[in-house]
Protein backbone atom coordinates (compact mmCIF):
# COMPACT_ATOMS: atom_id res chain seq x y z
CA UNK A 1 0.00 0.00 0.00
CA UNK A 2 1.37 3.33 -1.09
CA UNK A 3 0.68 6.79 0.65
CA UNK A 4 -0.06 9.56 -0.21
CA UNK A 5 2.50 12.19 -0.20
CA UNK A 6 1.97 15.05 2.61
CA UNK A 7 0.96 18.33 0.53
CA UNK A 8 1.88 21.28 3.10
CA UNK A 9 -0.14 23.47 0.62
CA UNK A 10 -3.05 21.86 0.87
CA UNK A 11 -6.14 23.37 2.51
CA UNK A 12 -6.64 21.83 5.70
CA UNK A 13 -9.14 19.08 5.94
CA UNK A 14 -9.42 18.80 9.73
CA UNK A 15 -12.39 19.33 11.53
CA UNK A 16 -11.76 22.27 14.01
CA UNK A 17 -14.50 24.47 15.69
CA UNK A 18 -15.44 27.80 14.31
CA UNK A 19 -13.43 29.30 11.00
CA UNK A 20 -9.99 28.57 10.75
CA UNK A 21 -7.87 29.26 7.57
CA UNK A 22 -3.77 28.74 6.56
CA UNK A 23 -1.93 32.17 6.84
CA UNK A 24 0.39 31.79 3.51
CA UNK A 25 3.43 34.13 3.95
CA UNK A 26 3.55 35.82 0.85
CA UNK A 27 6.67 34.70 -0.67
CA UNK A 28 6.64 31.11 0.82
CA UNK A 29 6.40 27.98 -0.97
CA UNK A 30 2.58 27.92 -0.60
CA UNK A 31 1.85 31.51 -2.09
CA UNK A 32 0.97 31.40 -5.85
CA UNK A 33 2.95 34.32 -6.18
CA UNK A 34 6.46 34.21 -6.43
CA UNK A 35 8.76 31.55 -7.34
CA UNK A 36 10.91 29.52 -4.59
CA UNK A 37 13.35 31.74 -2.41
CA UNK A 38 16.58 30.19 -1.57
CA UNK A 39 16.08 30.15 2.64
CA UNK A 40 19.74 32.00 2.72
CA UNK A 41 18.13 35.10 0.90
CA UNK A 42 14.85 35.31 3.22
CA UNK A 43 16.85 37.90 5.02
CA UNK A 44 17.15 40.21 2.09
CA UNK A 45 13.78 39.78 1.12
CA UNK A 46 12.94 41.10 4.90
CA UNK A 47 15.14 43.68 3.83
CA UNK A 48 13.32 44.79 0.79
CA UNK A 49 9.95 44.60 2.20
CA UNK A 50 11.25 46.74 5.53
CA UNK A 51 12.28 49.09 2.81
CA UNK A 52 8.65 49.99 2.02
CA UNK A 53 7.35 50.28 5.54
CA UNK A 54 8.04 54.07 5.69
CA UNK A 55 5.40 54.21 2.94
CA UNK A 56 2.92 52.19 4.99
CA UNK A 57 3.53 54.39 8.06
CA UNK A 58 3.25 57.67 6.45
CA UNK A 59 -0.09 56.28 5.29
CA UNK A 60 -1.49 55.23 8.26
CA UNK A 61 -0.42 58.19 10.18
CA UNK A 62 -2.04 60.32 7.24
CA UNK A 63 -5.69 58.75 8.18
CA UNK A 64 -5.42 59.35 11.92
CA UNK A 65 -4.70 62.87 11.78
CA UNK A 66 -7.97 64.04 10.63
CA UNK A 67 -9.98 65.98 13.00
CA UNK A 68 -13.23 66.54 11.22
CA UNK A 69 -16.41 63.94 10.35
CA UNK A 70 -14.36 60.63 8.25
CA UNK A 71 -15.60 61.68 4.68
CA UNK A 72 -14.84 59.83 1.50
CA UNK A 73 -11.17 60.21 0.23
CA UNK A 74 -10.77 60.96 -2.85
CA UNK A 75 -8.41 59.02 -5.65
CA UNK A 76 -5.08 59.23 -4.81
CA UNK A 77 -4.97 59.57 -1.37
CA UNK A 78 -4.87 56.67 -0.04
CA UNK A 79 -1.48 55.17 0.09
CA UNK A 80 -1.02 51.41 1.73
CA UNK A 81 1.29 49.28 0.99
CA UNK A 82 1.97 45.70 -0.47
CA UNK A 83 0.42 42.85 2.87
CA UNK A 84 2.39 40.24 4.01
CA UNK A 85 0.33 37.26 4.18
CA UNK A 86 -2.22 35.69 2.55
CA UNK A 87 -5.47 33.66 3.02
CA UNK A 88 -7.73 31.03 0.82
CA UNK A 89 -10.63 32.80 0.09
CA UNK A 90 -13.82 31.91 -2.43
CA UNK A 91 -16.15 34.44 -3.95
CA UNK A 92 -19.25 33.86 -5.77
CA UNK A 93 -21.63 30.69 -6.40
CA UNK A 94 -20.14 28.41 -6.83
CA UNK A 95 -17.20 29.59 -5.05
CA UNK A 96 -14.20 30.60 -7.15
CA UNK A 97 -10.39 30.47 -5.11
CA UNK A 98 -8.63 33.52 -4.59
CA UNK A 99 -5.52 34.15 -2.51
CA UNK A 100 -6.16 37.61 -1.12
CA UNK A 101 -4.05 39.77 1.84
CA UNK A 102 -4.92 40.09 4.94
CA UNK A 103 -4.57 43.74 6.28
CA UNK A 104 -6.31 44.85 9.62
CA UNK A 105 -5.72 48.25 9.30
CA UNK A 106 -8.22 48.53 6.49
CA UNK A 107 -11.85 47.75 5.81
CA UNK A 108 -13.05 47.19 2.53
CA UNK A 109 -12.39 43.53 0.45
CA UNK A 110 -11.75 43.97 -3.24
CA UNK A 111 -10.96 41.64 -5.85
CA UNK A 112 -9.46 41.80 -9.46
CA UNK A 113 -12.61 41.01 -12.04
CA UNK A 114 -12.83 39.72 -15.74
CA UNK A 115 -11.66 42.45 -18.20
CA UNK A 116 -9.87 44.05 -15.85
CA UNK A 117 -7.05 46.44 -17.71
CA UNK A 118 -3.60 45.67 -15.84
CA UNK A 119 -4.85 43.18 -13.48
CA UNK A 120 -3.48 39.31 -13.03
CA UNK A 121 -3.97 36.60 -15.09
CA UNK A 122 -5.65 35.31 -11.73
CA UNK A 123 -9.35 37.29 -11.61
CA UNK A 124 -12.83 36.72 -10.47
CA UNK A 125 -15.53 36.22 -12.99
CA UNK A 126 -19.10 37.47 -12.16
CA UNK A 127 -20.84 36.16 -15.11
CA UNK A 128 -20.25 32.67 -13.50
CA UNK A 129 -21.45 33.71 -10.18
CA UNK A 130 -25.16 33.45 -9.97
CA UNK A 131 -25.11 35.40 -6.80
CA UNK A 132 -23.41 38.16 -7.90
CA UNK A 133 -24.77 41.75 -7.56
CA UNK A 134 -23.30 45.10 -8.74
CA UNK A 135 -24.80 47.76 -5.84
CA UNK A 136 -26.58 50.90 -6.88
CA UNK A 137 -25.39 54.15 -5.93
CA UNK A 138 -28.77 54.31 -3.66
CA UNK A 139 -27.01 51.55 -1.43
CA UNK A 140 -26.64 52.21 1.82
CA UNK A 141 -22.67 50.67 1.65
CA UNK A 142 -21.79 53.39 -1.12
CA UNK A 143 -21.30 55.90 0.91
CA UNK A 144 -19.33 54.09 3.69
CA UNK A 145 -16.55 53.32 1.04
CA UNK A 146 -13.77 55.63 0.44
CA UNK A 147 -13.40 57.05 -2.96
CA UNK A 148 -16.79 56.38 -3.98
CA UNK A 149 -18.37 58.59 -6.51
CA UNK A 150 -22.27 58.67 -8.35
CA UNK A 151 -24.03 60.31 -10.82
CA UNK A 152 -25.53 63.60 -9.46
CA UNK A 153 -28.55 62.92 -11.13
CA UNK A 154 -30.87 59.98 -11.17
CA UNK A 155 -28.92 57.17 -10.28
CA UNK A 156 -25.94 54.38 -11.39
CA UNK A 157 -23.09 51.64 -10.50
CA UNK A 158 -21.21 52.93 -7.31
CA UNK A 159 -17.78 52.99 -8.43
CA UNK A 160 -14.56 53.93 -6.24
CA UNK A 161 -10.88 54.75 -6.59
CA UNK A 162 -8.18 54.22 -4.32
CA UNK A 163 -4.44 54.26 -4.46
CA UNK A 164 -1.82 51.11 -3.11
CA UNK A 165 1.50 50.98 -2.31
CA UNK A 166 1.94 54.91 -3.44
CA UNK A 167 2.92 54.06 -7.37
CA UNK A 168 -0.31 52.01 -7.76
CA UNK A 169 -4.29 53.19 -8.33
CA UNK A 170 -7.41 51.18 -8.90
CA UNK A 171 -10.86 51.55 -10.20
CA UNK A 172 -13.94 49.02 -8.61
CA UNK A 173 -17.91 48.39 -8.59
CA UNK A 174 -19.16 47.91 -5.53
CA UNK A 175 -20.64 44.62 -5.32
CA UNK A 176 -22.51 41.99 -3.40
CA UNK A 177 -21.94 38.31 -3.51
CA UNK A 178 -21.04 35.17 -1.42
CA UNK A 179 -17.42 35.12 0.60
CA UNK A 180 -16.12 31.47 2.03
CA UNK A 181 -13.95 31.15 4.66
CA UNK A 182 -12.59 27.91 5.32
CA UNK A 183 -16.84 26.32 5.80
CA UNK A 184 -18.61 29.28 6.20
CA UNK A 185 -20.28 31.46 3.52
CA UNK A 186 -21.54 35.27 3.95
CA UNK A 187 -24.08 36.03 1.68
CA UNK A 188 -24.49 39.57 -0.02
CA UNK A 189 -20.75 40.72 0.97
CA UNK A 190 -20.10 43.76 -0.12
CA UNK A 191 -16.67 44.25 -1.95
CA UNK A 192 -14.73 46.13 -5.06
CA UNK A 193 -14.89 44.33 -8.38
CA UNK A 194 -11.66 45.76 -9.91
CA UNK A 195 -11.94 46.98 -13.30
CA UNK A 196 -8.62 48.67 -14.04
CA UNK A 197 -5.13 49.08 -12.49
CA UNK A 198 -2.37 50.90 -12.88
CA UNK A 199 0.92 50.42 -11.86
CA UNK A 200 2.90 46.81 -10.05
CA UNK A 201 1.81 47.21 -6.43
CA UNK A 202 -1.76 45.58 -5.91
CA UNK A 203 -1.80 42.68 -4.51
CA UNK A 204 -2.19 40.11 -7.26
CA UNK A 205 -6.07 38.61 -6.83
CA UNK A 206 -7.25 40.99 -4.15
CA UNK A 207 -7.55 42.14 -0.22
CA UNK A 208 -9.57 41.24 2.99
CA UNK A 209 -9.71 44.00 5.12
CA UNK A 210 -9.76 43.03 9.10
CA UNK A 211 -10.41 46.51 10.51
CA UNK A 212 -13.20 47.58 12.76
CA UNK A 213 -14.96 50.10 10.24
CA UNK A 214 -18.60 49.57 9.06
CA UNK A 215 -16.97 47.63 5.94
CA UNK A 216 -14.74 45.37 7.55
CA UNK A 217 -15.11 41.35 7.68
CA UNK A 218 -16.35 41.82 11.26
CA UNK A 219 -18.93 44.49 10.43
CA UNK A 220 -19.94 42.71 7.34
CA UNK A 221 -20.10 38.85 9.66
CA UNK A 222 -22.76 40.06 12.26
CA UNK A 223 -23.43 37.66 15.13
CA UNK A 224 -21.21 34.55 12.69
CA UNK A 225 -18.17 35.67 15.07
CA UNK A 226 -19.22 38.10 17.18
CA UNK A 227 -16.70 40.68 16.53
CA UNK A 228 -14.02 38.18 17.62
CA UNK A 229 -10.69 36.66 15.19
CA UNK A 230 -7.01 35.62 16.21
CA UNK A 231 -4.05 35.26 13.96
CA UNK A 232 -0.53 32.89 14.55
CA UNK A 233 2.19 34.50 11.62
CA UNK A 234 4.56 32.10 10.38
CA UNK A 235 8.07 33.10 10.97
CA UNK A 236 9.41 34.74 7.72
CA UNK A 237 11.69 32.03 7.65
CA UNK A 238 9.36 29.33 8.01
CA UNK A 239 9.37 28.98 4.25
CA UNK A 240 7.15 25.54 3.97
CA UNK A 241 4.62 26.12 6.63
CA UNK A 242 1.77 28.69 7.16
CA UNK A 243 0.22 30.08 10.29
CA UNK A 244 -3.58 30.29 10.98
CA UNK A 245 -6.61 33.14 11.09
CA UNK A 246 -9.41 31.89 13.42
CA UNK A 247 -12.58 33.80 13.01
CA UNK A 248 -14.86 33.49 15.83
CA UNK A 249 -15.06 33.30 19.58
CA UNK A 250 -14.69 29.48 19.32
CA UNK A 251 -11.67 27.58 19.81
CA UNK A 252 -10.16 30.66 21.05
CA UNK A 253 -7.13 30.15 24.04
CA UNK A 254 -9.27 30.43 27.10
CA UNK A 255 -6.25 31.87 29.42
CA UNK A 256 -4.83 34.71 27.84
CA UNK A 257 -3.91 37.95 28.90
CA UNK A 258 -5.30 41.01 27.63
CA UNK A 259 -5.09 44.52 27.02
CA UNK A 260 -7.75 47.05 26.47
CA UNK A 261 -8.57 48.02 22.84
CA UNK A 262 -8.94 51.85 22.49
CA UNK A 263 -11.22 53.76 19.94
CA UNK A 264 -10.64 56.19 17.82
CA UNK A 265 -13.65 57.90 16.12
CA UNK A 266 -11.88 59.56 13.65
CA UNK A 267 -10.04 56.09 12.51
CA UNK A 268 -12.39 53.51 13.57
CA UNK A 269 -10.54 51.04 11.50
CA UNK A 270 -7.37 51.08 13.18
CA UNK A 271 -6.75 48.27 16.69
CA UNK A 272 -5.34 51.20 19.49
CA UNK A 273 -3.21 49.96 22.44
CA UNK A 274 -1.88 51.57 25.43
CA UNK A 275 1.46 50.98 25.39
CA UNK A 276 2.91 52.44 29.09
CA UNK A 277 6.72 51.46 28.46
CA UNK A 278 9.52 49.76 26.76
CA UNK A 279 12.40 48.04 28.76
CA UNK A 280 15.57 46.44 27.68
CA UNK A 281 16.65 44.17 29.32
CA UNK A 282 16.34 44.95 32.91
CA UNK A 283 16.51 48.85 32.33
CA UNK A 284 13.01 50.65 31.86
CA UNK A 285 13.81 53.08 29.22
CA UNK A 286 12.82 56.78 30.07
CA UNK A 287 10.38 57.54 27.27
CA UNK A 288 8.67 60.82 28.16
CA UNK A 289 4.85 60.01 28.40
CA UNK A 290 3.73 62.15 25.74
CA UNK A 291 5.34 60.61 23.19
CA UNK A 292 3.31 57.10 23.59
CA UNK A 293 0.22 58.67 24.70
CA UNK A 294 -3.35 57.72 22.81
CA UNK A 295 -4.44 60.96 22.05
CA UNK A 296 -7.76 60.54 19.38
CA UNK A 297 -7.35 64.28 18.79
CA UNK A 298 -4.35 63.94 16.61
CA UNK A 299 -3.75 59.86 15.86
CA UNK A 300 -1.28 59.73 18.63
CA UNK A 301 -0.77 57.03 20.15
CA UNK A 302 0.18 52.71 19.09
CA UNK A 303 -1.49 50.88 17.03
CA UNK A 304 -0.94 47.14 15.95
CA UNK A 305 -1.05 46.13 12.05
CA UNK A 306 -0.79 43.41 10.34
CA UNK A 307 0.84 45.05 6.89
CA UNK A 308 3.93 46.72 7.95
CA UNK A 309 7.23 44.49 8.61
CA UNK A 310 9.23 45.76 11.22
CA UNK A 311 8.03 47.96 14.52
CA UNK A 312 8.46 51.28 13.82
CA UNK A 313 8.67 53.93 16.44
CA UNK A 314 8.54 57.95 16.32
CA UNK A 315 12.04 59.31 16.11
CA UNK A 316 12.42 60.00 20.03
CA UNK A 317 11.04 57.03 21.30
CA UNK A 318 13.09 54.88 18.93
CA UNK A 319 16.59 56.39 19.61
CA UNK A 320 16.04 56.43 23.34
CA UNK A 321 15.28 52.13 22.88
CA UNK A 322 18.16 51.88 20.38
CA UNK A 323 20.78 53.62 22.16
CA UNK A 324 19.82 51.76 25.23
CA UNK A 325 20.08 48.64 23.47
CA UNK A 326 23.04 49.47 22.44
CA UNK A 327 24.78 50.53 25.66
CA UNK A 328 24.34 46.93 26.77
CA UNK A 329 25.55 45.30 23.41
CA UNK A 330 29.32 45.39 22.73
CA UNK A 331 29.71 47.06 19.48
CA UNK A 332 31.08 48.26 16.67
CA UNK A 333 27.65 48.52 15.10
CA UNK A 334 27.08 48.82 11.53
CA UNK A 335 24.08 49.50 9.47
CA UNK A 336 21.80 46.59 6.79
CA UNK A 337 18.92 47.71 4.64
CA UNK A 338 16.20 49.43 7.24
CA UNK A 339 18.55 48.24 10.46
CA UNK A 340 20.55 50.51 11.55
CA UNK A 341 21.96 48.53 14.81
CA UNK A 342 23.75 45.37 13.62
CA UNK A 343 26.59 44.05 15.00
CA UNK A 344 28.91 40.84 15.50
CA UNK A 345 26.29 37.67 15.97
CA UNK A 346 28.85 36.37 18.54
CA UNK A 347 28.11 39.26 20.79
CA UNK A 348 24.13 37.61 20.38
CA UNK A 349 24.05 35.48 23.67
CA UNK A 350 24.53 39.43 25.55
CA UNK A 351 21.58 40.99 23.57
CA UNK A 352 19.48 41.92 26.31
CA UNK A 353 15.37 41.15 25.83
CA UNK A 354 12.81 43.50 24.92
CA UNK A 355 9.44 44.05 26.60
CA UNK A 356 6.39 46.02 25.66
CA UNK A 357 4.59 47.33 28.23
CA UNK A 358 1.06 47.78 27.96
CA UNK A 359 -2.20 48.19 30.25
CA UNK A 360 -2.31 44.80 32.17
CA UNK A 361 0.14 43.03 29.83
CA UNK A 362 3.74 42.75 29.44
CA UNK A 363 4.82 41.35 26.14
CA UNK A 364 7.99 40.14 26.30
CA UNK A 365 9.70 39.55 22.81
CA UNK A 366 11.47 36.09 21.98
CA UNK A 367 14.85 36.89 20.47
CA UNK A 368 14.23 35.54 17.06
CA UNK A 369 11.08 38.10 17.01
CA UNK A 370 13.77 41.09 18.38
CA UNK A 371 16.88 40.35 15.80
CA UNK A 372 17.00 39.59 12.29
CA UNK A 373 20.58 37.92 11.11
CA UNK A 374 22.28 38.74 8.08
CA UNK A 375 22.38 35.82 5.45
CA UNK A 376 25.82 35.02 5.77
CA UNK A 377 25.21 34.96 9.58
CA UNK A 378 27.85 36.95 10.89
CA UNK A 379 25.77 39.90 11.74
CA UNK A 380 22.64 40.40 14.40
CA UNK A 381 20.69 43.53 13.82
CA UNK A 382 17.95 45.09 16.47
CA UNK A 383 14.82 44.54 14.25
CA UNK A 384 12.92 47.83 14.69
CA UNK A 385 13.28 51.21 13.31
CA UNK A 386 11.81 54.87 13.14
CA UNK A 387 8.75 55.77 11.81
CA UNK A 388 8.88 58.97 9.20
CA UNK A 389 9.76 62.07 10.60
CA UNK A 390 7.13 63.97 9.20
CA UNK A 391 4.86 66.61 10.52
CA UNK A 392 2.64 63.71 10.83
CA UNK A 393 4.52 61.01 12.74
CA UNK A 394 2.74 60.71 15.94
CA UNK A 395 2.21 57.26 15.22
CA UNK A 396 3.83 54.21 16.85
CA UNK A 397 2.70 50.71 14.90
CA UNK A 398 3.70 47.15 16.66
CA UNK A 399 4.52 45.26 13.25
CA UNK A 400 4.36 41.77 12.16
CA UNK A 401 8.10 40.42 12.45
CA UNK A 402 7.37 41.17 16.27
CA UNK A 403 4.31 39.55 16.26
CA UNK A 404 5.40 35.85 14.91
CA UNK A 405 4.77 32.91 16.56
CA UNK A 406 2.16 34.31 19.05
CA UNK A 407 -1.40 34.21 18.77
CA UNK A 408 -3.05 37.80 18.72
CA UNK A 409 -6.67 37.74 19.61
CA UNK A 410 -8.75 40.54 18.62
CA UNK A 411 -11.94 41.02 20.29
CA UNK A 412 -13.56 44.38 18.75
CA UNK A 413 -17.14 43.55 20.98
CA UNK A 414 -15.13 43.44 24.29
CA UNK A 415 -12.71 45.85 23.28
CA UNK A 416 -9.73 44.09 24.30
CA UNK A 417 -6.40 42.42 22.57
CA UNK A 418 -4.94 39.60 23.68
CA UNK A 419 -1.33 38.08 23.42
CA UNK A 420 -0.50 34.03 23.64
CA UNK A 421 3.13 32.06 22.96
CA UNK A 422 2.28 29.84 20.11
CA UNK A 423 4.41 27.66 17.76
CA UNK A 424 2.20 29.12 14.67
CA UNK A 425 4.40 27.17 11.68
Amino acid sequence: MRLAAFDPCAPSTAKSDGSDLSLIHIYGKCSPFNPPKPASSWVNTVINMASKDPERVSYLSSLVVQKATPVPIASGQQVLNIGNYVARVKIGTPGQLMFMVLDTSNDEAWVPCSGCSGCSSTVFAPNTSSTYLPLDCSMPECSQVRGFSCPTTGSGACSFNQSYGGDSTFSATLSHDSLGLATDVIPNYAFGCINAVSGGSIPPQGLLGLGRGPMSLLSQSGSLYSGVFSYCLPSFKSYYFSGSLKLGPVGQPKNIRTTPLLKNPHRPSLYYVNLTGVSVGRVNVPIAPELIAFDPSTGAGTIIDSGTVITRFVQPVYNAIRDEFRNQVKGPFSSLGAFDTCFSATNEDIAPAITFHFTGLDLKLPMENSLIHSSAGSLACLAMGAAPNNVNSVLNVIANLQQQNLRILFDAANSRLGIARELCN
